[in-house]
């Protein structure tokens, strides 16, 4: 660095403000410029290592450092940084760590540390291992920069009980510039001792067994054998068991003492071509002491299945079809898997070797072609073929079976697009022409109208009825309060009303008995043939019950009324009555006179009435 002292003389004025530096303190390592107070190293190579900080004491005189001249000094504090010139070191060449047998993968066995004299990022490391390397396997904790031996791999105590571990340590950023002060790196020897415990048993292979049994050999053969040993010194005997979670149908059964696998029961590979079962296998001491194995059991193929056609084939040809025309390709499926591959051949079955119609094309790649063999087909003749075709593989031993192609005779345009395979519908389209069709149409439409129409009168009708009942029932009782005019009075009331009244629409049949459309009119009595006997008619009651039972069996025959209690009008009044008829209406429709003097014979209530009706005295009349 470089330090400045400043003086307040003239500088003009003679060297009095001339100024020179020195070091006072401090001249052994530095030194310093006595004219631009530039301060500098005196030695090469400091070491932070040994010192790290330096307090420098530097001197400046005015007078050019000559007698009398006066002075002022400063302190320069210098601090050394440093570089990576120091490599790694291990405080000891060995370390020692014990691990069990029984030690899991990545489980750590001892942690050891390089020491570095440098100082920041020039003591980062990494740790390499040199020997053991397949076992074991290490790791640098950034916090602190140790190294971590961990279990790479399972250790076994029978095989190898102690194991030495080289561990290099190398620092992470070298300086090129020291690379010829010496290797920035170290070694040590980790040594692990593994401990014995007692093991499962241990199955050769490992990984697992694989096995290969033909389909069809018999229950009880041997499948193959599988085999494991106690891992420890002892060496102790295993039983084998399956584990029947994997083998629930129970096909394989296992020997417990030489772990022979047989055939519990026939094999079919159509249905499972592989089975992956379980093998157990423990300790006879020690239960506990168990493991496992997995066995796949691969099943061989037998030719065993014939083959098939691939689907219910079904095709279809013109009626102009053409010899030679290639009609379908067809192909098979076969369940089996032989090794060699599959190789069928195609035939015509015998039953069919007489057929003129058709002929059959082995195309040698497992699939044949349909050809025609004439032309000229009629499907008014016969519109469906039935061709039987005849598979066999190659075996061994070959296999065959029958399978029927179907083919339909159709109708085609011109251009050979198919437009119809039944030969009903093409007779039936081939004798309608497109105007006979349309006239059918209307024809349908015009019978639907037609029985629209009927269900629409007859509804409306229904109604009208169910209308007119009703009115019946609640009509039945005319209020009339007119008294008239008297009997020259035929203007004053419609008759009409009262007429309707006694209209019965429920009276229809003809042999329901009398006519009672019209109310029955009062006979005039004979007065001279009254007394006793006119008494007993008048108290004879049995007409009035005959009437009102067919009134009665009338309503209940009638379907059209519901089927509950109606209001029947009974306006039946007898034969005849002594009294006649009052009523003026009556008199209307008759020329005669009648007599009511006998309304004077019936007492004082009825001598009003008869002073209205009965015949005035001569005198009165004259008076």
């Amino acid at each position: 660095m470089k330090v400045t002292a400043s003086d307040a003389d003239d500088p003009t004025y003679g060297s009095s403000a001339k100024v020179v530096y020195s070091v006072m303190d401090g001249e052994k390592i530095f030194t310093v410029d006595r004219n631009e107070g530039i301060i500098m190293t005196a030695v090469a190579d400091l070491d932070r290592e040994t010192q790290d900080r330096y307090e420098l004491v530097v001197k400046a005189t005015d007078m050019a450092g000559q007698m009398g001249g006066l002075s002022g000094s400063t302190t320069v504090t210098i601090v050394i940084t440093d570089v990576n010139d120091n490599p790694p070191r291990f405080p000891q060449k060995m370390y020692q760590f014990s691990v069990s047998e029984g030690a899991a993968v990545g489980t750590p066995v001892g942690r050891i540390i390089a020491t570095d004299a440098d100082m920041g990022e020039n003591t980062d490391m990494s740790y390499l291992i040199k020997e053991e390397g397949d076992l074991f396997k290490v790791t640098t904790d950034v916090e602190t920069q140790e190294a971590i031996v961990s279990i790479k791999k399972p250790l076994d105590f029978e095989s190898k009980r102690t194991h030495n571990v080289v561990v290099e340590a190398v620092n992470k950023h070298v300086d090129p510039r020291f690379v010829d002060l010496g290797s920035f790196r170290d070694q040590t020897i980790v040594r692990v001792s593994v401990s014995d415990i007692d093991e499962p048993p241990i199955f050769q292979p490992v990984d697992g067994t694989i096995m290969e049994v033909q389909e069809d050999t018999k229950v009880g053969a041997l499948v193959g054998v599988i085999s494991a040993r106690d891992p420890d010194v002892k060496n102790k005997p295993v039983r084998f068991s399956i584990d029947r979670t994997t083998d629930q149908e129970m096909i394989f059964h296992i020997d417990p003492d030489s772990g022979a696998i047989t055939l519990g029961k026939v094999l079919d590979r159509e249905t499972a071509g592989w089975h992956n079962i379980t093998v157990r296998a423990v300790e006879t001491e020690n239960h506990t002491m168990a493991s496992h194995s997995a066995v796949s059991i691969r099943i061989l193929d037998v030719n065993d299945n014939p083959p098939e056609l691939a689907t219910p084939y079904e095709a279809s040809i013109c009626e102009d079809a053409k010899p030679g025309q290639l009609i379908h390709t067809i192909s098979v499926v076969d369940k089996d898997e032989p090794q060699a591959g599959h190789r069928f051949y195609f035939t015509l079955a015998p039953e069919g070797s007489s057929n003129r119609h058709f002929t059959l094309w082995d195309v040698k790649d497992n699939t044949a072609g349909i050809r025609t063999q004439r032309s000229g087909f009629n499907r008014h003749e016969q519109n469906v073929y039935f061709l039987p075709i005849l598979v066999v593989d190659s075996g061994p031993p070959s296999l065959s079976s029958t399978g029927t192609l179907t083919i339909h005779v159709c109708g085609c345009d011109p251009e050979g697009a198919i437009q119809s395979c039944n030969a009903t519908a093409y007779s039936m389209s081939a004798a309608l022409s497109p105007g006979a069709l349309i006239a059918l149409l209307v024809c349908i439409l015009i019978l639907i109208v037609l029985v629209l129409l009927i269900l629409t009168l007859k509804r409306h009708r229904k109604g009208q009825r169910m209308t007119e009942d009703e009115e019946d029932m609640r009509d039945n009782v005319i209020k009339y309060n007119d008294e008239g005019g008297g009997e020259q009075d035929t203007q004053a009331y419609d008759m009409s009303a009262l007429r309707n009244l006694y209209d019965f629409p429920e009276a229809k049949s003809c042999d329901s008995g009398p006519d009672i459309r019209s109310l029955p009119q009062w006979i005039q009595a004979n007065r001279v043939g009254g007394g006793a006997e006119g008494a007993a008619a008048a108290a004879d009651f049995s007409l009035f019950k005959g009437y009102i039972r067919k009134k009665v069996e009338q309503a209940d025959a009638d379907l059209s009324v519901p089927p509950y209690d109606s209001f029947q009008t009974y306006a039946f009044e007898g034969n005849s009555s002594p009294a006649l008829s009052l009523s003026s209406i009556h008199t209307m429709s008759t020329t005669s006179e009648q007599d009511f003097s006998y309304l004077s014979d019936w007492g004082p209530r009825f001598r009003q009435l008869a002073g209205y009706y009965a015949p005035a005295n001569p005198e009165e009349e004259g008076s």
